[in-house]
């Protein structure tokens, strides 16, 4: 090869990969924080109960948190920045104890921490599609709490 031919297909392979470069920079700069959010977690398949309840978190209608108060339809959780937010339970609504284990109503008790998603109300209430508990994790070593043995 000449060093001309070279030069020429340098100089495309620049220009191709540059044009790639801004081209995603500028998808990405299009995308709303909302989508971002959702294909973020699509990618990593941090949806349990699928994608639906994703864009449901995404449009308003998820908190997480822990039960405060119970009666039979509806639970209040007290999020993690000290607000608290009225769900509303139905027939339909969907309570899970893990992935792969279903719970009921009965399961919502207070004290216990869940992850909710549904559709948002005008009064900032929710109505839940879904309810899963989360399981507690055990205590971190260096903690507020002394490791096991000690």
């Amino acid at each position: 090869m000449n060093p001309k031919m070279i030069a020429v297909s340098a100089i495309i392979i620049l220009a191709v990969s540059g044009g790639s470069f801004y081209g995603g920079m500028k998808y990405e700069q299009s995308q709303s924080p909302a989508s971002k959010f959702a294909n973020r977690n699509f990618q990593q398949g941090a949806s349990a109960t699928g994608t639906k309840n994703v864009a449901n978190r995404a449009s308003g209608g998820g908190v997480a948190g822990e039960i405060i108060s119970k009666d039979d339809k509806s639970i209040t959780v007290k999020l993690h920045d000290g607000g608290s937010k009225i769900i509303f339970l139905s027939e339909t609504t969907k309570t899970t104890k893990s992935a792969q284990t279903d719970g009921t109503a009965a399961d919502l008790a207070v004290g216990k921490q869940v992850n909710i998603t549904g559709t948002a109300n005008s009064d900032g209430s929710i109505n839940a599609s879904s309810i899963q508990l989360i399981s507690s994790l055990p205590a971190v070593p260096g903690g507020s709490e002394p490791p096991v043995g000690e």
